[in-house]
């Protein structure tokens, strides 16, 4: 869909002529309104409290979020500073906790929409594609993982301001020093924003190992990650939890984590239009993509309607691994497709005929109807999430201002989790669920929410201490609560 080549920098419905000016239009629409939607949905539902957010925000309102984990990450300090420190600072300057929170909600879920407006103002190839190739990875892939804070996330919004940055910055100290900024931001994300980075050079290597753009970006990552080694050197993670990351790091390019059923229903989907376009190209082929989605859609709302019973919650996480595989070649491509715009020479003539196949008349308008369809998956899926969410968020608020309590766990005024629906359930992530119990009764709980299932523990009790002692706008005795779970554990 990037491939599209409009005839100015900006759209406009009077100027549409061909089915990849459409095309163009139809993605920055959808990736556009992906980045605002995932900001107001994000902000109404609270998603910064979901998963590993919960600890998150807990660790704004007590300000203490280095200490608590970030000093064990700290080579995704990027993602520390744009959007934790920030809201730290206000909490601090505002002795509002609650609001802080939803300072780190704002910045977390705008960084795509922030992306999208950098990488349009970086962008100078003709028609902007790689602007048109960002918002379409921002509406294929964010969708998957949105509402896990993972810092994927970030590394994909930083991504694409990069690439542009790198392949049309001024050749000069100004361009020079921005090129860094952006790729050193972009590699202190996530250890497979390292991947990204080096995406971001061979796509330029495309233009030819001696161009000067390419050895310009080629020096800024060996720069940036000279920087991401030093950092990862000088700051090493806890005993605790460089175990925890070991085990996570070799999870993370498991293939199996694609075989979940929001994959397979967009697999699904995909292959499913176009066989059925393929067959209908044949005897309609003017209309062959209205009755391959008209098909579809209704084979989609039934299932939805009458088979589909799935939630796509916690496996949200995993799929970051898609953001590092498919991100890439998405940059390639929109790297080829801008070289191709500004009339630079394609490495082979093959990549040239592959970009003019892409662009030709029924390959774009099979591209439509499959973009359309991935994002009515998408908006479904967002939507089952998100209602889920909600109602486990009142059930662990309930909880949590309640009086019920199993002092088996350890105090009298812990409860277990396990009192929630086994349905409900399926929203909850064991190792954060006391600091989501204690937001989400107004940092005053009654009972602080424990899952029994918990394997992993956040806070040491020094550190728990330290913040319990410490002057702080969260009341003392919830972060009592939070000292006793941490002791009891760790």
């Amino acid at each position: 869909m990037c491939a599209a080549k409009a005839n100015s920098g900006v759209l406009s419905w009077s100027t549409l002529r061909t089915g990849t000016d459409v095309l163009q239009a139809l993605v920055i629409a959808i990736g556009l309104s992906w980045s605002i939607a995932f900001l107001v949905v994000a902000l109404h539902y609270e998603l910064q409290l979901y998963a590993d957010g919960a600890m998150f925000s807990y660790a704004v309102a007590v300000q203490d979020g280095w200490a608590f984990h970030w000093h064990n990450i700290s080579a995704r300090v990027s993602v520390f500073v744009l959007t934790l420190l920030p809201a730290e600072i206000y909490v601090g300057l505002t002795g509002s906790p609650l609001n802080g929170i939803k300072v780190y909600g704002f910045l977390l879920y705008a960084a795509p929409f922030f992306s999208l407006i950098c990488t349009f103002v970086a962008d100078r190839s003709y028609g902007r594609i790689i602007f048109t190739c960002a918002c379409g990875s921002t509406a294929l892939l964010c969708p998957l993982i949105f509402g896990f804070p993972t810092e994927m996330w970030s590394a994909h919004a930083l991504f694409w301001p990069a690439l542009a940055i790198s392949q049309y910055a001024r050749h000069n100290l100004v361009g020079t020093a921005l090129v860094f900024v952006a790729i050193l931001g972009l590699v202190l994300t996530h250890e497979g924003a390292l991947v990204l980075a080096i995406a971001i050079v061979l796509t330029l290597a495309l233009r030819g190992l001696h161009n000067p753009y390419f050895r310009r970006a080629s020096w800024a990552v060996i720069a940036a990650l000279t920087v991401w080694l030093a950092v990862k050197i000088m700051l090493p993670p806890d005993e605790y939890f460089s175990g925890a990351l070991v085990r996570a790091a070799l999870h993370f390019f498991d293939l199996s984590v694609f075989q979940i059923n929001v994959v397979l229903l967009l697999l699904a989907t995909t292959i499913g239009y176009i066989f059925i376009y393929i067959g209908f190209s044949q005897v309609a082929p003017h209309k062959a993509h209205f009755w391959a989605g008209a098909i579809v859609f209704f084979a989609l709302a039934i299932y939805w309607s009458c088979c589909d019973q799935s939630v796509h919650a916690s496996n949200r996480y995993y799929l970051r691994t898609a953001l590092v595989l498919i991100t890439p070649l998405i940059g390639a491509f929109a790297g080829l497709s801008a070289m191709r715009a500004d009339g630079l020479a394609l490495p082979t003539r093959k990549l040239n005929l592959l970009l003019a196949t892409l662009k030709s008349g029924p390959v774009v308008q099979a591209l439509i109807g499959a973009f359309v369809l991935v994002t009515l998956a998408h908006v479904v899926e967002t939507e089952k999430f998100v209602v889920a969410w909600q109602s486990y968020k009142f059930e662990v608020a309930a909880l949590a201002t309640g009086s019920v309590s199993d002092p088996a766990l350890g105090d009298p005024r812990f409860v277990s989790s396990k009192r929630i629906s086994p349905v409900l359930n399926r929203l909850s992530w064991n190792s954060t669920t006391p600091y989501l119990s204690v937001i989400v009764a107004n940092l005053v709980p009654n009972r602080l929410v424990v899952d029994p299932t918990a394997n992993y523990f956040w806070l040491s009790c020094e550190t728990a201490t330290a913040n319990y002692e410490a002057l702080r706008s969260v009341p003392s005795v919830s972060r009592d609560l939070v000292r006793i779970y941490a002791c009891l554990h760790r």
